[in-house]
């Protein structure tokens, strides 16, 4: 695949539509379903099985509006780039991004919202529409969105059949929330009872995802004086850090050692926090006299399995160094308040001059070629970084 732009977003969303749900499930079922609820100061919410979802209006599409901190309150006020195929093309093009990884909304942004569904029937038919769906409307309509199953958490036998399901469907990742335990009555994400997903995984090639902020509980949560754009602004700030959880866990409990060749992603985790992290951790191993005990350092297991997803920083920095340019890839966040759209290449240029091209590439669109398996190609490497025409918005 030739690449236009050189630039692979690994970490976007797409908004479901209305009648997603309600157009794919038994008829028994639609009742319960993801659906908008009409409200009596004529605003819109999204309701699952009778309870309001924690969504801010009709969808998170705020990159889209006039007005960054209010996203669209109806349907009718969505601009078609957050739920349409032909429009995401459109705004790629208006940003010069050339493929797309995606990640959901309403099933929360790791699928969590599903997940915490006690009902497996109704869990098991909400997951599996959401999949094909992204599969028949997106993926089947341009190569350049790379759809991400998300899985039931009713049992870990569901969530492996899922992703051998979808995967065979042609999902090309899959979505964990972080802390799935905390979702149902499951054992720690550590227990050997795990080890059929982490295998799947292996097997089929495609890397497991964790989306930054799908577990609140380790997020500071924005206090009751704020006003809800300082709130939005502290879960924002918050929430790619919250990652640090999740990756230290990772890198302790061994699975990492067992799957050599399972590819993990952090997608939103932003890069900023890393290279203490990771300094820290081969730190206290050393310490603790646990290099002993481990076949890697944690540094050593990051570098060889894990990719962290940056979109705004410095990355001319020389903690790219320690972290490691295969280790770093780019994403736009779009449609989101955080989104880098439409100005993302712009956003690019503030550094990539000081960062040798190759490395730059790595970033760029090397490293998400080789997780999500691309055979792409980029001629551009010499010419400046620089924002597309304007045309098609």
């Amino acid at each position: 695949m030739e690449l236009r732009y050189g630039l692979i977003s690994m970490a976007d969303h797409v908004q479901e539509y209305p009648r997603v749900w309600l157009d794919r499930v038994p008829a028994a079922l639609r009742e319960r379903v993801p659906q908008l609820q009409h409200l009596a100061d004529g605003s819109e919410h999204w309701m699952l099985d009778g309870q309001p979802l924690n969504l801010d209006g009709a969808a998170s599409a705020a990159a889209l509006m006039p007005d960054r901190t209010r996203g669209p309150a109806r349907w009718d006020d969505v601009p078609r780039a957050a739920y349409e195929p032909a429009g995401r093309l459109e705004t790629m093009d208006v940003d010069g991004v050339d493929l797309s990884a995606l990640y959901p909304t309403v099933p929360g942004m790791a699928g969590e919202n599903f997940a915490r569904l006690a009902d497996p029937v109704l869990q098991r038919a909400c997951v599996e529409a959401y999949n094909d769906w992204l599969v028949d409307e997106w993926a089947s309509s341009s190569n350049r969105f790379l759809p991400q199953c998300i899985v039931p958490l009713s049992s870990i036998h569901a969530a492996v059949a899922e992703v051998r399901r979808a995967v065979g469907r042609g999902h090309r990742g899959v979505i964990l929330p972080a802390i799935p335990m905390d979702l149902s009555q499951l054992p720690h994400i550590n227990e050997p009872a795990w080890e059929p997903l982490w295998t799947a995984c292996e097997e089929l090639g495609v890397p497991l995802c964790f989306q930054a902020g799908s577990a609140e509980r380790v997020q500071l949560a924005p206090h009751s004086s704020y006003s809800p754009a300082l709130a939005d602004a502290l879960r924002a700030m918050t929430r790619p850090v919250s990652t640090v959880f999740v990756l230290i866990n990772f890198l302790l409990s061994r699975i990492l050692m067992r799957h050599p060749g399972l590819q993990v992603v952090f997608a939103e985790s932003g890069i900023g926090w890393a290279a203490y992290t990771l300094e820290y951790a081969d730190h206290q191993f050393e310490k603790d006299l646990l290099f002993t005990q481990y076949e890697l350092k944690p540094s050593e297991m990051f570098r060889r399995q894990c990719c962290l997803t940056a979109s705004y920083e410095d990355a001319s920095l020389d903690t790219r160094a320690f972290i490691g340019v295969d280790n770093i890839g780019w994403s736009t966040n779009f449609p989101l308040a955080t989104s880098t759209w439409p100005n993302t290449h712009a956003s690019i240029a503030r550094w990539s001059p000081r960062v040798p091209k190759g490395e730059r590439s790595q970033m760029l669109w090397r490293n998400a070629a080789r997780i999500y398996g691309i055979d792409a190609s980029y001629h551009g490497e010499g010419a400046a970084l620089s924002a597309p025409a304007r045309t098609g918005a």
